[in-house]
């Protein structure tokens, strides 16, 4: 159904490694139980403090984690660990009332929220069919950009902190024909970087982008702010990178369901909108005519190089320097 589990927010438990780790195997699954010693559904498989871990908990677990059947044996002992760890964690908070603490609170009404919508639609909507052939061929043919003729950017990256991207180096960066001139200013100046290279292709773009990279001439530098680091990115080469449909096929078929999905539950939607009383008491908040969403980009099933803190910086920020 493409609906993800909602993160725990950063503010009510920490961002420390360890806790981290402890808790994303089973983000929100026994959430609401506050009754120590509460009898659960499933076989008793550990005891903390009087309150039981049980089977069915720790299968929750291994489908979530998406466990082979031959490694769940193994997997199981080390996902044990992490509900008792789990479950040590909410005793020592509920002890310190953060159970009561109002953003806390108001993460878990979310949370519970966003599960029994998803529940919703995923009763209602169901397991859509599987795209045929014909369908797939038809997508195919239709976007040769993604496909057929697709290309692909080799881009070479100097990654400073956006503390340095002065008005000083905005201008050297203009002057320069290419980022090794760039890396010269730098050092000249003191300016701490790191090298990247990424490949993106066409077809995980949107065709926007796409557009816009292939209007630029190999060589030429633009700046993209992303936080605290920013990007100096050039392109080093534009290649021809088609595939066939029987090496997109699977990509496709999954892009196709995705769409089929999404349109389903944007169906649902509707429906249930044009039978309620909905009334905007800010009228600031209400929302604006629809608008026709873009076309987007098919997911690309692998990106050589490069990861996705990049893609999206350079989706927000490929502009040129002005």
């Amino acid at each position: 159904m493409n609906y993800q589990t909602p993160p725990t927010p950063r503010r009510a438990l920490g961002a420390a490694p360890l806790i981290v780790a402890i808790l994303a195997a089973a983000a929100l699954s026994g959430c609401g139980d506050k009754q120590t010693g509460a009898s659960k559904p499933g076989q008793a498989i550990a005891s903390v403090n009087g309150e039981e871990i049980t089977t069915m908990q720790l299968n929750e677990e291994l489908q979530r984690a998406n466990i082979a059947p031959a490694q769940q044996q193994a997997a199981s002992k080390q996902l044990v660990r992490v509900l008792v760890d789990r479950q040590l964690l909410q005793h020592e908070a509920e002890k310190e009332k953060l159970d009561r603490d109002p953003k806390v609170m108001q993460a878990i009404e979310r949370a519970k929220a966003l599960i029994i919508a998803q529940a919703y639609m995923q009763k209602h909507i169901g397991t859509q069919a599987r795209p045929t052939r014909a369908e797939v061929e038809a997508y195919f043919a239709a976007h040769p950009e993604f496909f057929s003729k697709r290309k692909a950017f080799d881009m070479q990256q100097l990654v400073i902190a956006t503390r340095d991207l002065t008005p000083e180096a905005r201008k050297a960066a203009e002057a320069s024909r290419s980022l090794e001139e760039m890396a010269a200013w730098f050092d000249a100046n003191n300016v701490k970087y790191a090298r990247n290279r990424v490949t993106r292709s066409t077809a995980d773009m949107p065709p926007e982008l796409s557009a816009k990279l292939m209007s630029m001439q190999n060589g030429q530098i633009f700046a993209v702010r992303e936080g605290e680091r920013s990007l100096l990115v050039s392109i080093a080469e534009v290649r021809e990178a088609p595939v066939s449909v029987d090496v997109a096929a699977q990509q496709i078929e999954q892009f196709l369901i995705n769409k089929k999905n999404k349109e389903a539950a944007d169906a649902e939607l509707a429906r249930l909108r044009s039978t309620a009383k909905i009334a905007y008491l800010n009228k600031d908040l209400a929302p604006d005519a629809a608008a026709p969403a873009a076309p987007p980009a098919l997911p690309a099933a692998t990106a050589a190089g490069g990861d996705a803190a990049d893609k999206a910086a350079l989706e927000r920020g490929v502009a040129g320097l002005k």
